[in-house]
């Protein structure tokens, strides 16, 4: 069978999260998920390199209706790999998963009210139809990553490598590393590295906004003796969400005092150490993400001495390491290259509307997961202030509201109408991240007001998503053509 009601693309925490919302929420719907490699879990399953982990509590990564059950609120990628395989197969939702399945290209046709894909299965092109399609493939390329171009690499006789592709036989031991990056997956890197390195150094052209919180949560344990699983859970996930929000709008709207706030943070896991200039990052908290240290390890490896931090820029490589800008070098074993993600829309899948080609950068967002006058098509962008499965699990409740009431009026197609979308165009991501302004000009837009916004606010997402009308903005197609929101609520 190859005809689908719904088509999830992405069998990683999202499309697992999409999938189990529609069998509760959709019953009796026909539906597949399509999974571009061997195996599911998306991002966990991808990233192998050594420490990778969340960088939000699991009690808003995780699923709100699979309560976390393990120790650690931040947990290790091993870890949510296996909570999501553990729902999936827990839901029957793994039966419905296509493996080595690319969707290359997807075109709606208005005549036949359904999206047609051509989908590489096993390196054999096949065709499969849907008459709603959800891409739950994140924002970044599996394929590539951002690779700067440093002179002289050639001439280095250590090994280079990049996390997104860790070598399994990797041996740091003994050796001397230099991390190039600063992000969260240098932070990772560092203090696991520095674990059986001779030393590790992360070189940051920019310092970073950190912030050290307990792996394990007290209160949590505390939570979990006095109440069933699922309340214990419900009530930290509820805390967890507040305490972020409170602590991002805390950031954007009194950016001294927030640095003030992580200054001393660090100032208390560093103690006697000048801040400037490792510490000291030339953009306000949140202006670009701040970084969670679990327990403090990248500020226990560097008062050990078994890590450091060099703020400089790359001139070039040499054969035994990497010469600054300032002329000072570095003696390097193993070079990585932490140097980010390469953002790509929609997964890279060519799109098309009854002939016509719908361009990424042109399109509009509606409640940050449809787009302005294409039908039954819908993108899951998780946050960037907060774990990106609240948003997913939002967008994918929207999604089934939607149907549901598409099928109860007996309409075949749901499309934003574009002719309401405010002129004013903003980036769909607000962050100044390089891996972010990177790719602006190649990603979506947002407009500014709702329901065009892609809003960082999971409280006024949760009422929206939830519960604004399904119809606000939106154009229908049944039997009868086109119908507006006037005319859809007289139906």
């Amino acid at each position: 069978m190859n005809d689908f009601d719904v088509i999830i693309v992405g069998a990683g925490l999202s499309g697992i999260g999409a999938a189990w919302r529609l069998q509760q929420q959709c019953p009796g719907l026909r539906y597949a998920v399509l999974e571009g490699r061997a195996s599911l879990g998306g991002t966990w399953d991808l990233f192998r390199y050594p420490g990778v982990r969340s960088d939000s509590d699991m009690f808003t990564l995780g699923y709100p209706f699979r309560p976390w059950k393990g120790p650690r609120a931040l947990a290790s990628g091993a870890e949510i790999l296996e909570y999501v395989r553990e729902t999936a197969q827990s839901a029957g939702i793994d039966r419905h998963i296509r493996f080595r399945h690319r969707v290359k290209s997807a075109a709606w046709s208005s005549a036949a009210q359904r999206w047609l894909l051509e989908v590489e299965a096993d390196g054999k092109p096949t065709t499969l139809r849907a008459r709603f399609l959800h891409l739950c493939v994140g924002y970044y390329s599996y394929e590539r990553a951002h690779q700067p171009r440093f002179e002289g690499l050639d001439e280095f006789r250590g090994q280079v490598v990049h996390p997104q592709w860790w070598p399994e036989s990797l041996d740091v031991g003994g050796k001397r590393v230099v991390v190039i990056g600063s992000g969260a997956t240098a932070v990772t890197l560092v203090p696991e590295l520095a674990r059986t390195a001779a030393h590790v150094t992360m070189l940051q052209r920019s310092p970073t906004w950190y912030l050290a919180l307990p792996g394990r949560d007290r209160l949590v344990e505390l939570v979990r003796r006095l109440l069933p699983a699922t309340w214990a859970h419900l009530a930290v996930r509820t805390r967890n969400v507040l305490l972020a929000t409170a602590f991002f709008q805390f950031c954007r709207r009194f950016p001294q005092a927030a640095a003030r706030l992580l200054e001393r943070g660090v100032r208390r896991h560093l103690p006697g150490r000048p801040l400037a200039p490792d510490f000291t990052p030339r953009y306000a908290p949140w202006d670009q993400r701040v970084c969670v240290v679990p327990d403090g390890d990248l500020f226990t490896s560097i008062r050990d001495g078994r890590a450091s931090v060099v703020t400089d820029a790359v001139e070039r490589f040499t054969e035994r390491g990497v010469r600054l800008s300032s002329g000072r070098s570095l003696d390097a074993d193993i070079v990585v290259t932490a140097t980010g993600l390469e953002l790509l829309a929609l997964g890279g899948i060519e799109l098309q509307v009854d002939g016509r080609r719908l361009e990424p950068s042109e399109q509009v967002v509606y409640r940050g997961l449809m787009f302005a006058d294409v039908p039954n098509l819908s993108w899951c962008v998780g946050y960037t202030n907060a774990s990106w499965t609240l948003r997913a699990d939002l967008s994918a409740q929207y999604l089934c509201r939607l149907i549901n009431h598409m099928q109860a009026a007996g309409f075949t197609s749901a499309r934003p109408d574009g002719r309401q979308a405010p002129d004013e165009r903003r980036p769909l991501l607000e962050l100044s991240s390089g891996y972010v302004t990177r790719a602006a000009p190649r990603l979506p837009s947002q407009g500014s007001e709702a329901p065009w916004a892609l809003r960082q606010n999971y409280l006024l997402d949760w009422r929206e998503l939830r519960f604004a009308p399904v119809d606000e903005a939106m154009q229908f197609e049944g039997q009868t053509g086109f119908v507006a929101r006037d005319e859809a609520a007289r139906v």
